[in-house]
């Protein structure tokens, strides 16, 4: 479409939003509710106001009988109702307002949370394990709720103890100047002591975030993580990373409290209510005996005098939670603003499973390469093994293939289409994956399995756990294939992992990226993932990525990576024969371990080979 020339007298659209000015992102993420909050503030003005008329009509019938002057009744009742009814006014438009404000603030929440369930879901891989997953947590979660403290509590309570003090002054003032005066200065002292108290929070704000984000992090990688620890015989080591991210929350915070005690304090203590009315009580006794004014003036001063000042007691606390709303805001703006993978404007298919890169670089930061200048073909049907030293870029390669990353330079195309040119959709029906970290969803077994085929039958479904070796354990469980994982019902790794294959035989995709599913499984699990791993394999494109060398000895395509660079490719006795790098690799796992036997070996590799297991899918699943 071409685009359209600005109209006469109107800047082009890209210079008139590079001259406004961008609004804050509190107000940018309030936009969608902001006329709800604007009603919900007025009335809550407003029931502020009205609340301070009966003290008003309480005063002045105080007055009117310490004044010596008998009671009228006629006098009084029409500010006994007045009282009365303002104070029901009050109640009914505070009500409501803080109704309206969390409504508001509950549109709001669903709403933020679909977007960045919608954005993080085309975020590059790289973008979520880079930063690790506690940041989406605290911005999904912390910042979500951090922004519901501050539209659906914080603001009322803002609006509310600073318009009561409004009226409260104009009577005073109306009623004594001097002590309306005496009553201003605890006041203006609080707002000093505040001022003082608060420097530099803005900077402590985002440390403090910070902070709370390292926490959610470790945490979750400590959740996740443990097993790993575990296996390995150092459960001690698994919450280290933990514990450092609380001291460090510990100290900073520490050292917050003290650099503002004693100011934050003494701020509290000029404006508590009972520190105003001894000073008032003082005060006006003085008053009083000096004939400056009367008894019966004073009474306004002791029941209104104290919340001239009180509004300080409570606004600090506020703007601390009106500070950590601005920045949950940037937080949330930030990580929705973070670029997605682009989505072709003109969708192309494939044509066939043939995968080619071609002159592929690709670099996390920009500036640094993990791969330079890689030519790779995978022929439809075949196995291709990835191996090299920790390091070499072998899962970074293979993260091009399913798209969790653009490469940097050269491409990579699937039937002769690049894969930026393929609807997502359409790249996961032909490229699928089963990686070491399995994730399962808060769901039934069934629907974890469909995930890549929401409307496979109860029968497909069943025919592809039991080729992953995964039936008799979910018969096992108390609701069978309808039990949900994670309530009361947690799969061990390995069963996790059968799960996931049994997902990936569902979907059926062509292309197969594998990682090194059998990393932390224990001997009997390995032998079960292998089976499920031959049936997954057969006929279709495979990349392997390899630790363990004997487990890919039958591969038709063995490529070297070295420091993201392709250094030998070929079949297994070719490259033993060639004495490079795969044979000194080779030669290093013989020494450090061999293998138990060749027929264990053999056993090994059956995922990256054609096995008669896959049988069992083949009939029925075509689609």
């Amino acid at each position: 479409m071409k685009s359209q020339p600005p109209e006469p007298g109107r800047a082009p659209d890209a210079a008139t939003a590079d001259a406004r000015p961008t609004p804050p992102p509190l107000r940018t993420l309030a936009e969608p509710v902001r006329e709800r909050l604007a009603l919900a503030v007025g009335l809550q003005a407003f029931a502020a106001l009205c609340g301070v008329v009966p003290f008003i009509a309480v005063s002045r019938i105080a007055g009117r009988l310490t004044a010596g002057v008998p009671a009228d009744g006629s006098a009084l009742w029409p500010l006994v109702t007045l009282a009365c009814v303002s104070g029901l006014v009050a109640l009914v438009c505070g009500t409501a307002a803080g109704t309206l404000a969390h409504i508001a603030d509950n549109d709001l929440q669903l709403s933020l949370r679909r977007r960045l369930a919608r954005h993080i879901g085309r975020l590059p891989l790289g973008r979520l394990t880079g930063r690790g997953t506690g940041e989406v947590k605290q911005a999904v979660q912390d910042d979500v709720s951090a922004l519901h403290t501050l539209f659906a509590h914080t603001l009322l309570d803002v609006v509310s103890v600073l318009a009561a003090p409004v009226p409260i002054l104009v009577y005073l003032f109306t009623v004594d100047r001097r002590l309306a005066l005496v009553s201003v200065v605890p006041l203006l002292l609080g707002v000093f002591l505040f001022s003082r108290a608060m420097a530099g929070a803005a900077a402590q704000m985002t440390e403090f975030g910070a902070a709370v984000g390292r926490i959610s992090a470790a945490a979750v990688e400590f959740a996740s993580g443990i097993a790993v620890f575990k296996s390995f015989g150092r459960g001690g080591k698994a919450h280290e990373r933990f514990v450092r991210a609380t001291e460090g929350f510990a100290d900073f915070f520490s050292g917050w409290v003290r650099s503002t005690l004693l100011t934050s304090t003494a701020a509290i203590l000029v404006v508590a209510p009972a520190v105003v009315l001894l000073l008032l009580t003082v005060l006006g006794a003085v008053f009083v005996t000096q004939g400056w004014t009367t008894g019966a003036e004073l009474v306004p001063f002791l029941l209104l005098g104290p919340a001239v000042a009180a509004p300080m007691g409570v606004v600090g606390p506020r703007i601390q939670q009106i500070r950590a709303g601005q920045a949950a805001a940037v937080r949330i703006t930030e990580l929705l603003d973070a670029p997605t993978l682009p989505e072709p404007t003109t969708a192309v298919l494939p044509d066939g499973h043939h995968v080619c890169l071609r002159e592929v670089s690709f670099s996390y930061d920009g500036n640094t390469d993990v791969l330079s200048g890689v030519d790779l073909d995978l022929a439809p049907g075949t196995v291709t093994a990835l191996v090299g030293p920790s390091g070499s870029g072998k899962s970074t390669l293979a993260s091009l293939l399913p798209r969790f990353h653009d490469v940097t330079a050269g491409t990579v195309t699937l039937g002769g289409a690049d894969l930026r040119d393929i609807p997502a959709t359409e790249l996961y029906r032909r490229v699928g994956f089963v990686l070491q970290d399995v994730r399962l969803l808060r769901a039934s077994v069934a629907d974890n399995i469909r995930l890549g085929r929401p409307d496979a039958t109860d029968e497909e479904v069943e025919r592809c756990a039991r080729a992953a070796r995964i039936h008799d354990r979910a018969m096992e469980l108390p609701d069978g294939y309808a039990t949900e994982i994670g309530t009361a019902v947690t799969l061990s790794g390995g069963e996790a992992q059968r799960l996931s294959i049994a997902r990936a035989l569902l979907a059926d995709a062509p292309v197969l990226v594998l990682d090194e599913a059998t990393a932390y499984a224990d001997p009997h699990s390995e032998a079960l993932i292998q089976d499920g791993l031959s049936a997954l394999a057969a006929g279709r494109t495979l990349l392997v990525i390899a630790h363990r060398l004997p487990t890919i000895r039958t591969a038709d395509r063995i490529v070297v990576l070295e420091d993201g660079r392709v250094t030998e490719q070929g079949r297994h006795a070719d490259l033993l024969a060639a004495g490079g790098r795969y044979a000194a690799l080779w030669e290093a796992q013989r020494t450090a371990g061999p293998d138990e036997t060749d027929g264990a070996a053999h056993h090994r590799s059956a995922p990256v080979g054609a096995d008669h297991a896959a049988d069992d899918i083949r009939e029925g699943s075509a689609r």
